[in-house]
């Protein structure tokens, strides 16, 4: 299978469909098409192509990319204990599946598309560590229910005066943040950097995202820019462009953005994920007809909360994921829901239509497929086994004495590793795949020496 075409409708009228892309080729309008899959780390990777040989060559017969591609390091270094890839194994290829309904245009790039792809083995087989691919089924497991996962991601990131090149020479200390004071909803803030914000707006609105707007956070520099939620799928597929372009598209007005979880000792990044659950015919799954819970929202909700120290690990994939949760910092530290309250893990918002559930433990850092079918498995998982949700918890939840939420990477590591839950949601391959993952970024963090290290030792020990 090389391409995987759709009887649904484009996603909205500023996608393009295959027709039109063939005509904006032939007509000079369009040159590239980049074609790009989202990796464990959350990035985008893949081909730029010339929108002919895309026409004459891989619109029919697909592409390849190195399976090493899924067996990386963030620097991109080859690393040991993936099943997947080695050298034992030679680095062989996977296939990229064009998914047509993701076809938008890149309006920061000249004359330039983005189509979004699935990945297979040689054999067609589906790759099963595949972040996109780990989603979907999670996604068929509520289809089998009746039912379609809706979800939005609140995506914050710092932005600095200071170009990706001088941020790197400077060792990406001392830089300028692009406001000197705290900025949250000030529409003065937002303004000294309105061009950027517009900017990354706009391309977003032409690429096929529904923007709602931005405003301003905490931290210095600090600002988010909101989307309309979606279909799971469409939410992740949207975050992971987005999170790429706003990158580029700093980089072109000589700024740089950071999606760090922690970048300071101010205000950690974070990436709020909204969640319910619809029929497939569009009714209520979460709300009752007087626009109260029903017994599934809270099975779901229970289920969320009794794993969330199971998938910890993929709301916070990296060692610095874990130093925004601290007591009073709007991040979690308890494993608690409430009635909006934010100072809980999960915050349970909204009624009627927009009954959800806001998980507040994922950073800016999170790759949003795995965060949702974690999210998603673990609602299952307590509506299946009919799991009873605990009273809504009320006051400081940080002054608590319930379970926390694991305050290290290898706390989480752990927790991934040893869920039965988890295997039995996600399989095995999985599993162990992403334990490898945070095994080879504990690895490397061990062995680094830190500025911290040097300042507090250099002299003084």
């Amino acid at each position: 299978m090389h391409q995987q075409q759709s009887d649904a409708p484009l996603r909205n009228d500023r996608h393009l469909s295959v027709a039109l892309l063939r005509a904006a080729i032939d007509a000079g309008e369009v040159d590239t098409v980049v074609i790009a899959f989202t990796d464990m780390q959350g990035r985008l990777q893949g081909k730029r192509l010339h929108g002919r040989f895309f026409l004459d060559h891989v619109l029919e017969n697909g592409a390849e990319g190195c399976n090493y591609l899924l067996a990386v390091d963030v620097d991109m270094n080859t690393v040991d204990g993936y099943a997947i890839s080695s050298w034992d194994t030679g680095y062989g290829d996977m296939e990229f599946v064009l998914d047509l309904r993701t076809i938008r245009r890149l309006t920061h790039h000249p004359s330039t598309v983005m189509i979004q792809c699935d990945l297979v083995w040689p054999d067609h087989s589906p790759v099963l560590q595949s972040p996109r691919g780990i989603l979907r089924r999670q996604l068929d497991r509520c289809q089998e229910h009746g039912w379609v996962a809706l979800a939005g991601t609140e995506l914050e990131f710092i932005a600095f005066a200071d170009s990706y090149e001088a941020a790197s020479d400077a060792g990406y200390r001392d830089l300028t943040p692009v406001n000197q004071y705290n900025v949250d909803y000030s529409v003065l803030g937002t303004s000294r950097i309105e061009p950027l914000l517009r900017r990354i707006r706009n391309t977003m609105y032409d690429a096929g995202l529904d923007v709602e707007g931005a405003k301003g956070e905490c931290n210095l520099g600090q600002h988010e820019i909101g989307f309309v939620y979606a279909d799971a799928l469409t939410t992740a597929d949207n975050h992971s462009v987005y999170k790429t372009a706003a990158k580029e598209i700093a980089s072109q007005e000589g700024c740089s953005i950071t999606f760090m979880a922690k970048y300071d000792d101010r205000e950690g990044s974070s990436c709020h994920i909204h969640l319910s659950l619809r029929g497939e015919d569009g009714s209520l799954v979460f709300a009752d007809d007087d626009g109260g819970r029903t017994p599934l929202y809270d099975a779901f909700v229970a289920g969320v909360l009794a794993t969330m120290a199971d998938f910890t690990l993929l709301y916070a994939p990296n060692v610095n994921s874990y130093k925004r949760f601290a007591d009073g910092s709007f991040a979690p530290t308890a494993i608690a829901w409430g009635l909006d309250n934010r100072t809980c893990a999960l915050r349970l918002v909204g009624r009627g239509s927009a009954a959800r559930v806001e998980n507040r433990a994922p950073g800016a850092d999170v790759n949003p497929y795995l965060a949702l079918a974690g999210m998603i498995a673990g609602g299952l998982h307590g509506i299946e086994n009919g799991l009873e949700v605990p009273p809504a918890f009320e006051g400081n939840a940080y002054a608590s004495d319930l379970p926390r939420v694991p305050s290290t990477l290898r706390a989480a590591r752990d927790a991934f590793a040893g869920s039965a839950v988890a295997r039995a949601a996600l399989g095995d391959e999985v599993v162990d795949h992403y334990v490898n993952m945070a095994d080879v970024e504990l690895a490397a963090f061990d062995a680094a020496v830190t500025d911290w290290e040097l300042r507090r030792g250099f002299e003084r020990l």
